[in-house]
């Protein structure tokens, strides 16, 4: 333990401060917060080549309970599965969003239902509604019109669901689309190259508006 501390530590010290830091949750509740491996890396990289960004990924998976601490200011989750919040961890979450923080939350086939309700208990006094294509998460970097559309599911249209506290998207829920396959590495899931690109698009628009905010 003391080994693999000492290991993160190293880690972290290499990290800039002024970094804008990208994060994998792990969360509880039983899916597999881990089924995207490549995906947050791929997204940075291609991110900081688009906008001559300095943004890093956070050295390992956080919990909500090191949350505050870590430095992430984009928080990212997926999974097909299952996805819980204590209430402890609610206001966590809560707390994370009024310092600037970002959470995205992409169904990557099975967890919408489970991610929707936790995110309804997390900002209950949110306004809930799709994003507009006008809004800047489709425009930030790249003018994209609306979601595109990795991986078929129910093949329904995909759909950005956002939670704005005083007319601010603090958090979104992508379903229908799979972005984050479409971050991974090309040989995981063998999508064309078109599709990884709007994919990645899609994606740095995301980091770059929890970055800015306008």
């Amino acid at each position: 333990m003391r080994k693999s501390i000492s290991i993160l530590l190293i880690l972290l010290i290499q990290i800039p401060v002024s970094a804008q830091v990208l994060g994998l949750l792990k969360y509880d509740g039983g899916g597999d917060w881990y089924s995207n491996p490549t995906a947050l890396n791929n997204l940075s990289n291609y991110y900081n080549k688009a906008t001559k960004a300095n943004s890093y990924v956070f050295p390992q998976e956080v919990t909500v309970e090191a949350l505050l601490s870590s430095g992430i200011s984009f928080l990212h989750a997926t999974g097909h599965g299952r996805i819980e919040f204590t209430e402890s961890q609610r206001s966590i979450l809560r707390l994370f969003v009024t310092r600037g923080g970002f959470i995205h939350i992409d169904d990557n086939y099975g967890m919408k239902d489970f991610a929707e309700k936790q995110l309804d208990l997390c900002f209950p006094d949110a306004i809930k509604e799709d994003v507009s294509h006008s809004h800047e998460i489709f425009n930030a970097v790249f003018p994209l019109k609306g979601l595109p559309k990795i991986h078929e599911h129910d093949n329904e249209t995909p759909r950005a669901i956002g939670y704005f506290i005083n007319g601010e998207l603090i958090a979104l829920l992508t379903i229908e689309s799979d972005i984050g396959d479409g971050w991974e590495d090309e040989e995981v899931h063998n999508d064309p190259k078109e599709k990884r690109e709007k994919a990645l698009k899609m994606g740095s628009n995301l980091v770059h508006w929890s970055i800015v905010r306008d």
